[in-house]
C-alpha cells in the first residue's frame, strides 16, 4: 500500500511541475511531448498534384507488420511502376515503436513509413505530411470506407483542404482473436467456436483433460498484450476504454472490469492452460508451434492467417474472443497496417503513387491473399476457410461498432509497460491492481502536459 501510495504521489508531482512549468519558455517539460525538440521539416502537406516524374526514383518504406505481404505488394506496385523502386526496411514492432521518434526526425528519414503509437503526435509537430490533397485528387473516399480513414486524422483538421486531415492510408484492417484446431478440439470433445468468455473456460479445460496444451500463448512480445486486451475488450465498456486510450482527462484504466481480466489472465495460468515457457516465446513461434499442433487454440491476429492457412488447410479456424453473453456485441482490438509519408521525402508524388496503389483491387487480393481485410472487400474474391472466419468475425465486429485500437496507443512508451506487465500475470508475480496502478503511471506522465 505504501509504495501504490507512493506512485499516486509521484504522479501529482509529475503532473504539477508540467502545469507550472507552462509560464516558463522554455522547459524540461518538453521532453515528454514526443518531436517537440526537432524542427518542423518542410511542408505540411503533399501537393495536390498527382503527377509522378518521368524519372527513376526511389522511395525507402520502413514498417513492423507483414512482411510477405509487403513485399508482394513492393513486388506488383514495381510492375505498374517500373520508374519507381520501392526498397523495404523491416523493424521488429517493438524496436520499430520505440525508435519511430528518432527514426521520423531524424535527416534520414524514411519516405513512407507504417503508422504507428505516436504518429499522432508526429503529425502534429510537422513530422508526416497531411495526405487531405491526395485524398481529394486520387478520390480515396471512393475507394476506402470513411471509418478507415477515420482513424487517422490525428483529430486535426487540415491546413491545404479546410476538410479532415488525413496522416496515413491503409493497405489491411487488422483484427485479434483466437485460432482454433479443429481435430485437437473433437479429440477434446469440442465441437466448435463458444458462444461465452465462460464457455470458452470450459474450452480450456476440456483440453487440459485430455492432456493437452490449451492455448499458444507468445507472451514474449505482443501475444500477452492480445490475450489481457481480449479478454478486457469483452468486460470494460467500450467508450471508457476508447476515453483511455484517446487520453480524455480523467479516464482511467483502474477500473472493475480491468481488474478482472487482468484476474483471468493470472488464473488461465495457475490452471496450467498457457503453453510452456509463454513468457519465453515469441509471437511468431508461438504460430509456427500452433501450426504443428502443439495447442488446441491460438491467441494472435489475423496477419498469422496466411501463414496457418497455407501450413494447416482446413484445420484450422477462427473466432473472435465472446463476450459474457452470448448476445453481446463482437469487440476486438484492430487497426489498419497504414502507411504515412514523411516530410522529409523529396518525393512526396511518387510516395502518393504508391499509396494510391494499395487502393487497387490488385493491392486488395494480396492484402486479403495475406491474411488482412482489404479496405474494399467488396473489390476482391469471396475468402475461404480461416480466412472467411476472420472476415466474418471483422464484419460481425464492424457492425458491432466493436473495433477497438490496440492500449499501447494510450501513450508512446505504454508497449513495454503492458508488455512486461503481462508477462508478471502470466507467472502470478503482480498483483492485478499493481499492474494497473503502473500502466495509469505511464498514461498520467505522457497526458500530464
Amino acid at each position: 500500500m505504501m509504495e501504490r501510495t507512493h506512485r499516486v504521489l509521484r504522479r501529482r508531482v509529475a503532473a504539477t511541475v508540467c502545469a507550472a512549468a507552462l509560464v516558463l519558455p522554455l522547459t524540461a517539460c518538453d521532453a515528454l511531448t514526443p518531436g517537440s525538440a526537432a524542427a518542423v521539416p518542410g511542408p505540411r502537406s503533399v501537393p495536390s498534384s498527382t503527377a509522378v516524374p518521368d524519372g527513376d526514383t526511389t522511395l525507402r518504406l520502413q514498417f513492423a507488420d507483414a512482411p510477405l505481404m509487403v513485399d508482394a505488394l513492393i513486388a506488383a506496385f514495381e510492375k505498374d511502376h517500373p520508374n519507381i523502386s520501392v526498397e523495404p526496411q523491416y523493424k521488429t514492432f517493438s524496436d520499430y515503436v520505440q525508435n519511430l521518434k528518432l527514426t521520423m526526425t531524424s535527416d534520414t528519414a524514411p519516405d513512407i513509413a507504417q503508422y504507428a503509437v505516436g504518429m499522432t503526435d508526429l503529425a502534429a509537430d510537422g513530422h508526416i505530411l497531411d495526405l487531405a490533397p491526395y485524398r481529394e485528387a486520387y478520390g480515396w473516399d471512393e475507394a476506402i470506407p470513411p471509418v478507415s480513414l477515420d482513424q487517422l486524422t490525428a483529430g486535426q483538421t487540415s491546413e491545404a483542404t479546410g476538410g479532415r486531415a488525413l496522416f496515413g492510408v491503409p493497405a489491411g484492417l487488422s483484427m485479434t482473436g483466437i485460432y482454433y484446431n479443429k481435430e485437437l478440439a473433437k479429440k477434446a470433445g469440442i465441437d466448435g467456436p463458444p458462444k461465452t468468455v465462460a464457455e470458452f473456460e470450459d474450452q480450456l479445460a476440456a483440453a487440459k483433460d485430455a492432456d493437452l496444451t490449451p492455448l499458444g500463448v507468445g507472451a514474449l512480445d505482443s501475444g500477452g498484450l492480445h490475450l489481457w486486451a481480449a479478454l478486457l475488450n469483452q468486460l470494460m465498456p467500450t467508450d471508457d476504454y476508447w476515453d483511455w486510450v484517446n487520453g480524455t482527462k480523467g479516464a482511467t484504466i483502474e477500473t472493475p472490469a480491468a481488474v478482472t481480466a487482468s484476474k483471468m489472465v493470472i488464473d488461465w495460468g495457475r490452471k496450467g492452460y498457457y503453453n510452456d515457457s509463454a513468457n519465453g516465446t515469441a509471437q511468431v513461434d508461438s504460430t509456427a508451434q500452433f501450426a504443428k499442433g502443439d495447442s488446441v487454440f491460438l491467441i494472435n491476429g489475423n496477419w498469422a492467417a496466411g501463414q496457418l492457412a497455407t501450413v494447416m488447410g482446413d484445420n484450422v479456424g477462427f473466432f473472435p474472443m465472446p463476450g459474457e453473453q452470448a448476445s453481446a456485441p463482437t469487440v476486438a482490438s484492430g487497426f489498419s497496417v497504414s502507411y504515412a509519408v514523411s516530410s522529409r521525402t523529396e518525393h512526396p508524388e511518387a510516395a502518393g503513387a504508391f499509396l494510391d496503389f494499395l487502393t487497387t483491387p490488385e493491392a486488395g487480393q494480396i492484402i486479403s491473399d495475406n491474411g488482412f481485410m482489404p479496405p474494399n472487400p467488396d473489390a476482391v474474391k469471396k475468402p475461404e476457410g480461416v480466412l472467411a472466419d476472420i472476415a466474418e468475425g471483422h464484419r460481425r465486429a464492424v457492425a458491432d461498432d466493436g473495433i477497438t485500437t490496440f492500449p499501447d496507443f494510450a501513450a508512446p512508451a505504454m508497449l513495454d509497460r503492458l508488455r512486461s506487465g503481462v508477462q508478471k500475470l502470466i507467472a502470478n508475480r503482480i498483483d492485478p491492481s499493481d499492474y494497473l496502478d503502473s500502466l495509469q503511471d505511464e498514461w498520467e506522465e505522457h497526458h500530464a502536459e
